[in-house]
């Protein structure tokens, strides 16, 4: 089949000219692997993914190995990366954490709360006020030496022990990171559970509660095959940060439900098709995602993956 001048581009109204994607594969993409995947290769992967324009690549994280130990490598991947002309951010779970990030000079920091009490104590081990408790002093120290600070909210749209998660619940943790001072809250359906009206109802009512539009960003999962859906409805709210996955890399080593990330491959289609600005060339970022599909030993779970990148390469193409 051609794909000569596809995707036809066509807009739709009220849609925001430019979409900026964070991409987290090389983070929350790999953390989900069973084996460590190479240093070096993680380092290739980041540079390809920057080749491809993707401008906010977040690299790896800064929690104690025994946690997650196929990112114990922090130390020895994050200053291979210093040369690359996009942004870095890092996790850090605790004081620990952001003292490692900021000595290698990371500029940029990600802290990880839950709406939920049974994901706070599965995933941080605390309550979800013990666990803004923590966050507070990195979120200061870190503002404090010029960095920029994301919150990650999981479980915004649905848990798999508690099921349906109360918005007001969701509000008064995102307002709590706000108010102590992150820059911008990644609001994460890390089951895969939320659909297009529960999105814009979230949305408003964090509006409404003083969290801007453009403070937000949305993190969907594709389990019920419902992350572009999401994705179209946030962007119709005005959002114009999205996560994605290179190749639909990851899912959530302490939520056994959770499927793959929504793929950057299949968000761009997407967003070129409407005409929305991105940065990112296609190909390339096609071929990267096969490439480390190549390393990895098993095919691209991204429907755009799977209908341009038709051949499998050997990993060290």
């Amino acid at each position: 089949m051609s794909t000569e001048g596809l995707p036809m581009v066509v807009p739709a109204p009220d849609l925001p000219a430019r979409v900026r994607i964070h991409e987290v594969g090389a983070r929350d993409g790999l953390q989900n692997e069973k084996t460590a995947v190479p240093t070096a290769v993680k380092a290739e992967f980041v540079r390809r993914l920057a080749d491809a324009g993707l401008t906010t690549i977040e690299a790896t994280s800064f929690v104690h190995p025994k946690w997650v130990p196929q990112l114990a490598d922090a130390e020895e991947l994050f200053p291979l990366l210093g040369d690359l002309d996009a942004d870095l951010p890092v996790l850090v779970p605790n004081q620990r954490g952001l003292d490692r990030a900021l000595a290698l000079g990371a500029r940029r920091i990600a802290v990880f709360a839950s709406a939920t009490e049974s994901f706070a104590k599965a995933n941080l081990n605390r309550t979800v006020d013990e666990s803004l408790a923590v966050f507070e002093p990195v979120v200061r120290q870190a503002k404090d030496a010029g960095a920029h600070v994301r919150g990650y909210v999981s479980m915004c749209f649905g848990d798999p022990w508690e099921g349906a998660v109360p918005l007001h619940q969701v509000v008064k943790v995102c307002t709590a990171l706000t108010d102590m001072g992150c820059d911008e809250l990644s609001l994460g359906d890390t089951v895969g559970v939320a659909t297009p009206g529960h999105v814009l109802e979230l949305l408003a009512l964090l509006n409404e509660s003083g969290v801007p539009t453009n403070a937000l960003g949305v993190h969907f999962h594709d389990t019920y095959g419902q992350a572009l859906a999401n994705t179209f409805a946030a962007l119709q709210h005005g959002v114009t940060t999205v996560d994605a996955s290179a190749g639909g890399l990851g899912g959530c080593p302490y939520a056994k439900s959770a499927t793959g990330n929504l793929a950057t491959e299949d968000l761009v289609w997407m967003l070129h098709g409407l005409g929305i600005e991105t940065g990112v060339d296609l190909d390339r970022l096609t071929a990267t995602s096969v490439w480390m599909a190549g390393h990895l030993g098993r095919p691209s779970p991204s429907r755009t993956v799977r209908a341009l990148g038709t051949t499998q390469p050997d990993k060290d193409q």
